[in-house]
C-alpha cells in the first residue's frame, strides 16, 4: 500500500495542476467578455436565436420507430377473386419475402379470405380476395426490418402488379399510439351514399399517392364485389308451405353451414372441451349458378321437395364487401403511411389536399390515427412546458426574493434549447414524445447550473466584493461542480444515445436531447450568465459597489 501512495499523490497533483490551468484560462476569457457585457450578451443570444432556424429541418413524429422484427403485409387481389386464386397469389408473396430476407425469416403466417362465422370478428379481411401476411424475423439477423420492407415492396409492385399491398408495423406500441388504426394517418370520409364517398376517397387517395413523402396508400373497403340478390316470391312460397326464413336458412346452410342460424354444441366427455356441430353441403356440390338454383328446399309442413329457383328470382349485382361505421356514420377509410418517421410535412400536404377538394354538404372528412394523438399531445406538452417554466420562475422569485435574478437564471434555457435543435438536426432525430421528455430534463439541469453562478455571486457581494470581481470569482469557483454534473450526465447517457441494443431506439432521442442541450448550455452558460449578471446589475446601484467607490 505504501508503494501506491506516491502515485496517487502525483496523479492528483497532475490533475489539479491541469484543472488550475483551465480555471486560469477560463478566468481570462470571462474577464475579456465582461469588458463589454452587453455586446457579449447580444452576440450569444443572437447565435442562440439563429439556431432556431433549424426547426423547419427537424421532423415531427409522435413516437420513435423501433425495429421490432415484425411486419404485416395487407394484400388485395382484384375484387371477386376466388379464395383458391388468392391463396396462390399469397404463396408467391411468401416466396418473394423468403428470397429477399433469406435466413432472417423465423415464421410467416398468412390469413387468407374470410369465413362467415364467429371467426370473422378476429380478422381484417373483408372477402375472398383479401389476405394479410405476418412476418416474424429472427432476433439475431443481418438485415433490419426497414431494409426488408423497402426491398419487398418494389419486388411486389414489379412481379405482382395485379395485387394491391399495404405494409404496416406489427408493433404493439404503434397499435396503441395509432388508437387501433392500422396506419399513422387515417382519413375517414363519412356520408350516407357509399358510392359517392368511395368515389371521393379514390380521388383523394390518388392525389395523396403522388406525394413524395408517402410510402403506401390503401383503401380497405370495396364496393364492387360480385354478388347475387335473391328475391323470394312470398305468395308462391306461402302456397307451397314455405316461409322466407326456411328458404334463407336452407340457402345459408348449403353455401356455408348452419353454425350461425342453428348452433349446436357437443361436449367431449373425456376432456370436457366443447365443439360446434355444423351441417353443410359437401364440397363440390354447389359449383355453378345452376347448381345453386337446383338446391332442394323442404317445407316443415309438406313432404314435397321444391327447388330454389322456383320460389326465388336470382339476379347478379355488385355490393360492398364490408360497410364500416364510425359514430353511426358510414365511412370509407384511406390509410396513409409516410416514407419516414416525420409526420409534419405529410400531414400539412394532406390538409392542403383536403381543403382543395370540393365536398358536398352531406360529406364529412376527419383525420384520425397517430396525427390526431400527436397534435393533441404536443399541444398539451406546450401548455405544460409554459406552466412549468412559470412555476419555476415563481419558486425562484420566492427563493431569491427578486424578480430579476430568476429571469437571469432562466437565460440558461435558451442555449439548452439551441443545443437540442442542433443535436436533433445532426442525428436526424425527430421531435417526439420521448425527445420532448428529454427537453424537460435538460431544462432542469441547465437551470441548476445557472443557479450555482447567480447564487454564489450574491454571496460574494454580501462579503463586500465588487460586482465584477464577485461575478468572476463565482464563475471560477462554480466551474468545477458545473462541469462535474454536466460531464457525468453526458457520459452516463452516451451509450443510450447510440441506440445499439434491441428496442433502445425508443429512448435514444431522450439521451440525445439531454447530451446536445447540456453540451451547448454548459459552454454558453458560463459566459452568458456572467454577462447577463454584470449588464443587469450595473443598473442597480445597491449591488454595484465599484460605482459607489
Amino acid at each position: 500500500m505504501m508503494k501506491t501512495f506516491p502515485f496517487r499523490v502525483h496523479s492528483s497533483t497532475w490533475f489539479d495542476r491541469k484543472f488550475k490551468n483551465l480555471l486560469n484560462f477560463y478566468e481570462r476569457l470571462v474577464r475579456k467578455t465582461l469588458e463589454l457585457p452587453k455586446l457579449t450578451l447580444i452576440l450569444l443570444l443572437a447565435g442562440v436565436i439563429l439556431s432556431f432556424g433549424l426547426i423547419p429541418f427537424i421532423g415531427i413524429s409522435y413516437f420513435p420507430t423501433t425495429d421490432t422484427g415484425l411486419f404485416i403485409i395487407n394484400i388485395k387481389a382484384p375484387t371477386g377473386t376466388r379464395v383458391e386464386v388468392t391463396a396462390q397469389e399469397v404463396k408467391k408473396v411468401e416466396e418473394i419475402i423468403r428470397r429477399i430476407a433469406k435466413d432472417d425469416v423465423e415464421m410467416i403466417a398468412s390469413n387468407i379470405g374470410i369465413t362467415p362465422d364467429f371467426t370473422a370478428m378476429y380478422t381484417t379481411n373483408t372477402g375472398s380476395h383479401v389476405a394479410f401476411i405476418q412476418v416474424n424475423l429472427k432476433k439475431e439477423r443481418e438485415k433490419s426490418t426497414a431494409y426488408i420492407i423497402e426491398h419487398v415492396r418494389p419486388a411486389l409492385q414489379q412481379e405482382l402488379p395485379q395485387l394491391r399491398s399495404y405494409f404496416q408495423s406489427g408493433s404493439l406500441v404503434d397499435a396503441i399510439v395509432n388508437q387501433g388504426v392500422p396506419a399513422p394517418i387515417d382519413i375517414q370520409i363519412s356520408g350516407f351514399d357509399l358510392k359517392e364517398i368511395y368515389k371521393i376517397a379514390s380521388s383523394i387517395a390518388s392525389k395523396i399517392n403522388r406525394l413524395d413523402s408517402v410510402r403506401d396508400v390503401f383503401i380497405p373497403q370495396d364496393i364492387d364485389a360480385p354478388s347475387l340478390m335473391f328475391n323470394i316470391d312470398r305468395e308462391y312460397a306461402s302456397e307451397l308451405g314455405l316461409s322466407p326464413e326456411e328458404v334463407i336458412n336452407t340457402l345459408i346452410t348449403s353455401l356455408t353451414s348452419n353454425q350461425i342460424i342453428a348452433p349446436n354444441y357437443w361436449i367431449d366427455p373425456k376432456n370436457g372441451n366443447d365443439y360446434f356441430l355444423t351441417v353443410q353441403y359437401p364440397e363440390g356440390v354447389v359449383n355453378t349458378l345452376q347448381d345453386l338454383k337446383s338446391i332442394p328446399i323442404r317445407s316443415s309442413k309438406r313432404e314435397d321437395i321444391v327447388y330454389l329457383d322456383s320460389v326465388t328470382d336470382i339476379k347478379p349485382f355488385v355490393s360492398p364487401t364490408v360497410i364500416t361505421h364510425y359514430q353511426l356514420q358510414r365511412v370509407t377509410d384511406i390509410y396513409v403511411f409516410p416514407k419516414g418517421e416525420d409526420l409534419g410535412p405529410i400531414s400539412t400536404q394532406i390538409n392542403q389536399i383536403l381543403k382543395q377538394e370540393q365536398m358536398p354538404k352531406n360529406i364529412q372528412i376527419n383525420l384520425r390515427g397517430l396525427v390526431e394523438s400527436m397534435n393533441a399531445s404536443f399541444k398539451s406538452f406546450g401548455n405544460g412546458l409554459i406552466l412549468s417554466i412559470l412555476l419555476v420562475y415563481l419558486v425562484l422569485v420566492a427563493q431569491f426574493k427578486s424578480f430579476i435574478d430568476p429571469f437571469i437564471i432562466l437565460f440558461a434555457i435558451l442555449p439548452g434549447l439551441s443545443g437540442t435543435l442542433l443535436i436533433l438536426f445532426l442525428t436526424e432525430t425527430t421531435f417526439n414524445i420521448i425527445s420532448l421528455m428529454g427537453v424537460l430534463m435538460m431544462i432542469g439541469i441547465t437551470v441548476s447550473n445557472s443557479i450555482l453562478i447567480v447564487e454564489f455571486t450574491h454571496r460574494l457581494l454580501e462579503q463586500g466584493l465588487s460586482l465584477s470581481e464577485a461575478v468572476i470569482s463565482a464563475c471560477r469557483v462554480r466551474l468545477r461542480p458545473i462541469l462535474m454534473t454536466s460531464f457525468a450526465t453526458i457520459i452516463g447517457l452516451l451509450p443510450m444515445s447510440l441506440g445499439l441494443s434491441e428496442g433502445s431506439e425508443t429512448y435514444a432521442p431522450l439521451a440525445r436531447v439531454i447530451i446536445g442541450g447540456l453540451s451547448v448550455s454548459v459552454v454558453v452558460t458560463i459566459f452568458l450568465i456572467p454577462a447577463a449578471c454584470l449588464a443587469i446589475y450595473q443598473r442597480r446601484p445597491s449591488l454595484n459597489s465599484e460605482n459607489r467607490k
